[in-house]
């Protein structure tokens, strides 16, 4: 069986490697992304807990900023969860553009055997690295979902502090 060589189709070698560098560019933007996020959380995490630690316990203020601490724990693991996808992703990513220039290379040899194999495992580490991204995703999405929940119900705490606080007129 004959199988295209980087003379016959100057593209393919191209599209081999430059799909994968985009997606690995996604990854990273994404683990970017979402490595600020979680930052952002943990600081939001230690204002609370200093917050927590001021306050006398069984209070009102105690509770409702108190309750915010294990949600904010389950958006920092939901985050590192889907840091590891984008990084694995990453690599996953990198490593099918390597593969994929060794098919290239093997291919031009004519060693259908080793194309073969690399074929497969090109489109292996890249369906890997495909289904890490978007399980990634979706996590974020899990993530942004609670982070708009607690927000909401912090605005309402706020709005019912304040409104006890002022005098009626």
């Amino acid at each position: 069986m004959q199988y295209p060589t980087g003379a016959g189709n100057p593209f393919a070698v191209l599209t081999a490697i430059v799909a994968p560098a985009i997606l690995t560019n996604a990854s990273s933007v994404l683990a970017l992304g979402t490595s600020n996020r979680l930052a952002r959380v943990v600081d939001r995490t230690r204002i609370v807990a200093a917050k927590v630690a001021v306050l006398e316990p069984g209070t009102a203020d105690y509770q409702a900023w108190a309750g915010q601490l294990a949600p904010l724990q389950v958006r920092a693991q939901l985050l590192v969860k889907a840091l590891r996808l984008f990084y694995a992703g990453l690599g996953l990513f990198a490593a099918s553009a390597l593969v994929s220039v060794g098919g290239s290379i093997v291919s031009y040899y004519g060693q259908s055997v080793l194309f073969e194999g690399a074929a497969a495992l090109a489109i292996l580490t890249g369906a890997s690295a495909v289904l890490g991204l978007t399980a990634g995703c979706v996590l974020m999405v899990r993530e942004t979902q609670l982070a708009v929940r607690l927000l909401e119900e912090e605005a309402r705490i706020h709005v019912t502090h304040h409104s006890k606080s002022q005098p009626p007129h």
